[in-house]
């Protein structure tokens, strides 16, 4: 069994049109805390909506192993948003900071950064720049685990990877009407 000194970390994607990347970076936290490792996500678009996300609530029972924090202001251009894009920008130049301090701490060994991918560019909404992100990575202690998720990864960020899944949809409970479910969705 791989110690933490014996440990390679992986940079992972998880990207495409298909729900589920999240969920995959979720799973990959409760393996990880599992083997009783420091964990942090960050949630690059969660965070200002007046919902209860389940993995806000698990992280709350399992800190301080787990760390979660959301520090988005919900998904920009998308589900009603009316803030000004600044106040994304801001949002998010704040979540990549507190990003490349957790990572440079070395105090994790596993770090999810979720949404991230949508905030380097998503349907013309430009965030964060895609080379402080690669930047970033590059940067990461070689044992700490690194996902990244969000749709439409450049292929800058594929190549950057050591494994990347793409989610595919084939079917989803929207398309018959059906809106998320919670402990499913959220």
């Amino acid at each position: 069994m791989p110690t933490k000194t014996t440990r390679r970390g992986l940079t992972i994607l998880y990207t495409g049109n298909g729900k589920g990347k999240t969920s995959a970076a979720l799973g990959a936290v409760m393996r990880a805390l599992g083997h009783g490792w420091k964990v942090l996500v960050i949630e690059f678009f969660k965070g200002d909506w007046p919902i209860i996300f389940g993995e806000v609530e698990m992280a709350k029972r399992l800190s301080p192993q787990l760390e979660l924090l959301q520090l988005g202001k919900g998904f920009v251009k998308y589900m009603g948003d009316r803030k000004p894009f600044g106040e994304h920008q801001l949002a998010a130049d704040e979540a990549l900071r507190r990003a490349r301090e957790a990572i440079a701490s070395g105090a994790y060994d596993l770090v999810v950064l979720d949404e991230i991918i949508y905030a380097i560019d998503y349907a013309d909404v430009r965030l964060i720049r895609l080379e402080d992100v690669l930047a970033m990575i590059r940067s990461k202690p070689p044992t700490m685990h690194l996902i990244l998720t969000g749709r439409q990864a450049p292929q800058a960020l594929i190549d950057a990877a050591d494994l990347v899944t793409e989610m595919v949809e084939v079917k989803h409970p929207y398309q018959a009407g059906i809106p998320a479910q919670a402990g499913i969705d959220y």
